[in-house]
């Protein structure tokens, strides 16, 4: 019996001991899968039931230089769909596709799909969206996205460039400055039940990102204005099949406007041939002809190998070089430096090409920046084509001395004629001064940079006042003279290369003017080009006026006063306040139509946005929240050139 009573009693013991591992294992167990394993299993669970779709990110403002927006991101609605949901998608696909304006097939297709998630359209416009929410469609949903918006249309759409759907962006600032603009996107969270099934869109989330950071140029809006009005004005009237405008701030290397003709809208981008949306001041290569002569007049005098007052044989109007002959115009005899540029002497220039030799005039044409990159921060940028002169002929020397046999951009000559209104120094050009996180703290802002010295501040001062000469009586720029101030220019025809015969076109030319205003105290430099004018295509009568215009037009804005005009200010007046935004009609607007402002009252800033879009109106905008105040009055005359804006409040 007592062994009996042993044995069970070692049995409890066994039973117990069994038990108590069994207990600790399955703790143990618990422990490891509640609190080690914890984050994997919840991280597998949510995917199980829940789908996370990524969103567009809210890419940044770009804002010119005195604070106006020329590309916003709105608020837009996208739809998708999930088909496991739609009863009947022949007739939803029948009903969805009057309004998205798309195949009924395609919509078919995706609404009978095996996928509980398919995006049906995306950043649809208000109206749509109101009118799709009111077919109440079960298994059709919404979600709030950002839309890529440029309320100034066509002006400066080459700078900005455009973004894709996602949106990233694919030319211009929008590509360049990528990164920063992006943001951190958003993501929509839809929840499903064991069998997969959605459920109440209530429990359907948008986790939001971070919004991009903001830029601002130095592009002057109302200058990018001028500019290209008077881009398009001179290749619509010459017949012209494209044109640039450069204009920069020689001291600084600031781009105040950069205008490409043909133009586009960057709203309606994919409307449009990449030839029409491709920026030809930077992308686009031309022979400079007699405009790049001040290059060579600088390096020939940094030198000293010619006096200033020298007398350069001009050969009668006919000079033989390397079994060529080398023409002019006019029949020269003598002519000083003064006189070789003023009336734009190819014999002239080939003489002093030959006195500096190939080697230095080389290391001069690659020190003024040609034949490589300016820095730009655009992408795209072409270096242009400059020889190495161990494969320059005699004629070659000749050719390259007034400007042919060499490839050039215009944003190249307008920073190399920059440093020649500079003082001598070579600018690094910039159009982005600054970057601000969305709620405005600085990130970064720009300084200008010099890059080198080219030639001395002497010999740029001589050069200045040589080209005086070619905008006074005589020379071969006199439309391009300002009254009450001294302009300092050349001009230049160059004929284009012919790329069946691989000669120069008979007929086909680049007509351009070079300067910068005044020329005592340069504040602006201006490049510019019209390509393949029709009819005379000389310079002097193309691309000079156009250079008169703009220059007048910016230099009333930017307040630099004709020299001599005293102007008496009160004392508010010496209040500095900026000038007053025109009412800009944008290039589809018709001018003489009786447009007449809008009601805004009430409006918020994306209604007015849209609305400005619709009657093609380029209003100043101020303030946050909902328009307050408007000039003119709802349904009055907006008048050309006259004061047009919009406040909002709280």
């Amino acid at each position: 019996m007592a062994l009996t009573d042993r044995g069970i009693h070692i049995r409890i013991r066994l039973f117990g001991a069994l038990f108590i591992l069994a207990f600790l294992t399955i703790a143990g167990r618990a422990y490891y899968l509640q609190v080690v394993h914890a984050p994997e299993l919840q991280n597998r669970a949510d995917q199980q039931r829940q789908r996370v779709v990524k969103l567009a990110p809210q890419r940044g403002s770009i804002f010119d230089s005195r604070g106006d927006p020329l590309a916003v991101s709105l608020v837009a609605e996208s739809l998708y769909a999930d088909p496991t949901l739609i009863k009947d998608p022949r007739q939803v696909a029948g009903q969805l596709g009057k309004l998205l304006k798309s195949s009924k097939k395609e919509l078919f297709q995706l609404l009978s799909s095996k996928k509980r998630f398919v995006w049906l359209q995306r950043k649809l416009d208000p109206e749509v969206a109101e009118d799709i929410r009111n077919l109440k469609i079960y298994g059709l949903q919404f979600v709030t996205e950002r839309k890529r918006y440029y309320p100034q249309a066509s002006i400066a759409a080459h700078v900005l460039g455009f973004t894709g759907l996602d949106p990233n962006g694919l030319e211009g600032i929008e590509l360049e400055y990528d990164q920063p603009l992006q943001g951190t996107s958003g993501r929509l969270v839809s929840l499903h039940d064991a069998r997969g099934r959605g459920l109440a869109s209530a429990d359907q989330l948008v986790q939001g990102g971070v919004a991009g950071h903001n830029l601002f140029l130095t592009l002057d809006r109302s200058l990018q204005y001028v500019a290209e009005k008077e881009l398009a004005k001179v290749v619509r009237e010459t017949g012209a099949v494209g044109g640039t405008i450069v204009m920069l701030e020689p001291a600084s290397g600031r781009i105040l406007a950069m205008a490409s003709q043909p133009d586009y809208n960057p709203n309606r981008a994919g409307r449009h041939q990449a030839a029409e949306r491709r920026n030809r001041a930077v992308c686009d290569m031309y022979e400079p002809g007699s405009t790049f002569k001040p290059f060579l007049l600088a390096a020939v005098l940094e030198e000293g190998l010619v006096r200033p007052g020298k007398k350069i044989y001009c050969e009668n109007g006919r000079y033989s070089v390397g079994g060529k002959t080398i023409r002019d115009h006019k029949k020269f005899k003598k002519l000083s430096l003064k006189e070789t540029l003023k009336f734009s002497s190819n014999i002239g220039f080939a003489k002093l090409g030959k006195t500096l030799e190939r080697e230095k005039y080389y290391s001069y044409i690659r020190n003024f920046g040609f034949g490589e990159r300016t820095g730009l921060d655009l992408p795209g940028e072409a270096v242009g084509i400059v020889r190495s002169p161990s494969r320059w002929f005699e004629i070659d020397l000749a050719a390259i001395s007034f400007g042919q046999g060499l490839s050039v951009t215009p944003i190249q000559m307008a920073v190399a004629m920059a440093t020649i209104a500079n003082g001598g120094l070579l600018m690094e050009p910039y159009l982005v001064e600054k970057i601000t996180t969305a709620d405005g703290q600085l990130v970064e802002k720009r300084l200008p940079q010099v890059r080198r010295r080219v030639i001395s501040e002497k010999t740029a001062r001589q050069v200045r006042e040589m080209m005086v000469s070619v905008t006074e009586p005589g020379g071969t720029g006199t439309r391009a003279a300002l009254a009450g101030y001294r302009v300092a220019g050349k001009t230049g025809t160059a004929q284009k290369v012919d790329m069946v015969t691989g000669g120069y076109s008979p007929d086909k030319r680049v007509s351009s003017f070079i300067g910068f205003v005044p020329a005592d105290n340069p504040a602006l430099v201006l490049a510019i080009t019209v390509d393949e004018p029709k009819g005379k295509a000389y310079g002097g009568l193309i691309a000079a006026p156009v250079f008169a215009r703009v220059a007048s037009q910016s230099l009333s804005h930017l307040n630099i006063l004709p020299k001599g005009t005293v102007v008496a200010l009160t004392k508010e007046q010496l209040a500095v306040e900026p000038l007053p935004d025109l009412a800009i009609l944008l290039p589809d607007a018709k001018v003489n139509d009786g447009l007449r402002m809008p009601n805004f009252s009430g409006m918020s800033y994306r209604q007015v946005l849209q609305t400005m879009q619709q009657k093609k109106l380029n209003l100043k905008l101020s303030g946050s929240g909902q328009v307050i105040k408007q000039h003119p009055a709802p349904g009055k005359v907006i008048h050309y050139g006259k004061l047009a804006w919009i406040r909002f409040g709280a």
